[in-house]
């Protein structure tokens, strides 16, 4: 009896201890709980990272996009000089080549001045004979003031001798034959006079009111003379920018005419950057704005700083060759592209110079508009 309940007491502990333990470690949680845990968890997380996505794209709004617009579609340009002769003539030398800078005077093209020089002498010699004839009409000019000088005193003497016939033949001193003789004396005198001023008011037309050097004549065969050494000025073609040669097609010994194109001269130091924003990025976007631009070229380590200077008159598909048709039944909506032009920092082209063409990416601040 006493082994028994001692082993009922022994079977009892060893169940307390068993529970203890139990209460100390308890048993895992089934699969079900784990689960449930594991989603509570996920959602948890989702929803945290709902929140950051929103506040970083409300802070990059507030701080970014409400301040800035960008585009990469922007491309370098500049106001390229073309070459062209004014004078007809044959290529005699091309001292540059493609690529090569040139400064501003330097001769680009050199034209055969052989015709310009024959052109030349032919005018001078225009011109001195055109001198020779004015002076030659002014001297004609003072002879014919003289013999009308004399013709009036030839008149003066005729009318002289009639009168004094006419007073004799009263008395039949004088026959009527030397009358008629004086009378026609008198008017040939009358009209060699008339002859004689109507001569020189012709030449008086030639050189009146003006010396030698202002008469009309001279002054033609001077300005004749003044293309003839222009032209041969001209056979010297000269760099009219500083900038760099490109598009040189032209060869020695080619005959070329006026207006033809040689070559051209890009201004690389006055570059600027034609970006082209969508319509919907262009409301705050107005001149004067500061603009950072990049360059493909040398990457993002190397930051332009511009200025907008002016928006475009019209979208580029307005004044494309084929312009859309919006008016026809299968029109489609799409956003169109502005040319915003932004002129550079000198310095920093000078720096890091650019080429006409080259891609560029640019962002206008409009935190200020």
């Amino acid at each position: 009896m006493a082994h028994t309940e001692a082993l009922h007491r022994g079977s009892s502990f060893r169940r307390s201890a068993i529970d203890w333990r139990r209460f100390l470690s308890p048993e895992a949680p089934t699969a079900e709980a784990r689960r449930k845990i594991l989603r509570q968890r996920l959602f948890i997380a989702l929803g945290a990272l709902v929140v950051l996505a929103a506040l970083g794209a409300g802070a990059w709004w507030v701080l970014v996009a409400a301040n800035y617009v960008s585009t990469d579609d922007a491309y370098v340009d500049a106001t390229s000089a073309i070459v062209t002769p004014q004078v007809d003539g044959t290529i005699a030398s091309v001292p540059v080549h493609d690529t090569q800078r040139v400064k501003r005077g330097d001769i680009l093209v050199v034209i055969d001045p052989a015709d310009a020089e024959i052109a030349l002498d032919q005018a001078e010699a225009n011109y001195g004979q055109a001198v020779r004839r004015v002076q030659q009409n002014t001297a004609t000019a003072d002879a014919g003031q003289a013999l009308v000088a004399a013709k009036s005193a030839d008149l003066e003497r005729a009318k002289i001798d009639y009168d004094r016939r006419v007073a004799l033949s009263a008395s039949g001193a004088v026959s009527g034959d030397e009358i008629s003789t004086a009378r026609d004396a008198l008017l040939t005198a009358q009209a060699g006079l008339a002859e004689a001023q109507r001569q020189r008011a012709a030449q008086d037309a030639l050189v009146q009111g003006t010396d030698v050097a202002h008469n009309p004549e001279v002054l033609a065969a001077k300005a004749a003379l003044d293309k003839a050494r222009l032209d041969l000025k001209r056979t010297l073609i000269r760099a009219p920018v500083d900038g760099v040669v490109a598009l040189n097609n032209i060869q020695i010994g080619q005959r070329v005419q006026v207006g033809a194109n040689l070559m051209t001269v890009v201004p690389i130091t006055q570059a600027y950057v034609n970006a082209n924003f969508k319509e919907s990025q262009l409301t705050r976007v107005k001149n004067g704005e500061p603009v950072t631009l990049t360059s493909d070229l040398y990457g993002s380590g190397v930051v332009y700083h511009g200025r907008v200077v002016g928006l475009g008159g019209g979208t580029g598909s307005a004044f494309a060759l084929i312009p859309a048709q919006n008016a026809t039944g299968n029109w489609i909506k799409v956003v169109q592209r502005l040319p915003v032009r932004v002129v550079l920092d000198r310095s920093e082209l000078e720096k890091y110079p650019l080429r006409v063409g080259l891609s560029m990416t640019a962002t206008v601040d409009i935190s200020k508009s």
